[in-house]
């Protein structure tokens, strides 16, 4: 008997393949952080658009939904595990405020290229 998986999407290419303005600013974002491919920079913003969503759909829940309070503090520890927020700004206004340049700057591997390791 088979295993079947079902794999989500990691990442998503760009609907316009030849957009002149996004390719200078992912070629720039793949040079400052030390990127192997811009698939790497797909799979942050796949990633940002995720928490986006769920703290848009959280956010317009009332404010003592039960299940705004129980999956919005996972949200929040999620981002404060990955360093993303910090501890006086743990709110759901501040990750719709998230940008692929901040979620960038804590990666292992651009740590290690800015201390040129």
């Amino acid at each position: 008997m088979r295993q079947y998986r079902n794999y989500s999407k990691v990442y998503a290419v760009p609907r316009r393949a030849f957009e002149s303005e996004r390719l200078v600013k992912e070629l720039k974002l793949c040079g400052r952080y030390g990127l192997r491919c811009k698939r790497e920079i797909w799979r942050i913003q796949r990633v940002l658009g995720k928490l986006r969503a769920a703290a848009r759909f959280l956010l317009t829940l009332p404010e003592n939904d039960s299940r705004r309070e129980f999956l919005g503090a996972s949200i929040l520890r999620r981002c404060q595990v990955l360093g993303l927020l910090p501890d006086d700004k743990l709110k759901l206004d501040y990750v719709l405020a998230m940008t692929v340049p901040e979620f960038l700057e804590r990666r292992l591997q651009t740590v290690a290229h800015n201390h040129r390791l």
